[in-house]
């Protein structure tokens, strides 16, 4: 009789695809260790199942347009709203059809899963590209112009050409190829939902950096966000050169903005 323990390895070896013909192997053991074992696989089986239909429904807009078009490029960016940093846009080209466990909107996801996602996505996708708008010229022409200009960096920055992007309920300007604006895109399409956590991450990074060189703001925490610590430090310190201008008026004195 096989111990409980290689039974466990036998499953840990097996596809889950498999795991039903192992459910039947082992039912009528009456271990009470085995059935425990199989209660256990059963419920790990269903997750992976409704993961599997989550990221299948995800891939509704890859598929629907992949008919036509071979190249297609999720889009999304990562910091419209904070007081400082840059707005960082992600680009990303995955195979089609691929299917990324746990991959979905980089605002559901943890901060240590972005990271892990951040390089599956990097590793397996057929290309990434990164743009990034600064403080200063978000100041200079907004920040859904700057939002769309990082959009486009990020597009040029890939090492293949797309012929369709898909975009989170955007439509970026001067761009010579076809885009489909999708609302809630980063939560309904795998493309871009890859391209938020490239965004994110990268841009999280970047604020920990900046932390380094202006402690006083908490960007390792807030990321430049308006948090309350952040407003403070804005009174005591005033802004810092990576702050944006046009979003801290209201938070310092009109001579230091």
């Amino acid at each position: 009789m096989q111990k409980i323990q290689e039974i466990k390895n036998l499953f840990a070896e097996t596809k889950k695809e498999q795991w039903n013909a192992l459910f039947s192997q082992y039912e009528t053991d009456e271990r009470a260790g085995v059935q425990k074992l199989l209660a256990q696989h059963r419920r790990k089986l269903q997750a992976y199942e409704k993961e599997q239909k989550r990221l299948e429904k995800m891939l509704e807009f890859e598929k629907k347009y992949g008919k036509d078009f071979s190249c297609i490029c999720g889009i999304d960016e990562a910091g419209r709203g904070p007081f400082a940093g840059p707005v960082v846009a992600g680009a990303v080209v995955l195979p089609p059809g691929m299917k990324i466990q746990g991959l979905n909107d980089s605002k559901q996801v943890s901060p240590s899963r972005r990271e892990e996602l951040f390089e599956e996505i990097r590793e397996k996708a057929v290309s990434v590209g990164i743009g990034m708008s600064s403080p200063a010229r978000i100041d200079e022409i907004n920040i859904l112009q700057a939002t769309y200009e990082a959009m486009a960096h990020a597009v040029q920055d890939l090492e293949v050409v797309p012929d369709l992007l898909l975009n989170d309920a955007v439509t970026i300007p001067q761009i010579p190829i076809k885009q489909i604006g999708i609302v809630k895109g980063d939560a309904r399409s795998l493309s871009i939902a890859a391209a938020s956590i490239m965004a994110k991450v990268t841009r999280d990074r970047l604020m920990v950096e900046y932390a380094e060189l202006y402690p006083e703001y908490g960007f390792e925490s807030n990321k430049g966000y308006g948090s309350l610590s952040h407003r403070e430090a804005l009174g005591k310190y005033g802004p810092c050169p990576i702050h944006r201008r046009s979003f801290i008026h209201n938070y310092v004195k009109q001579e230091e903005a």
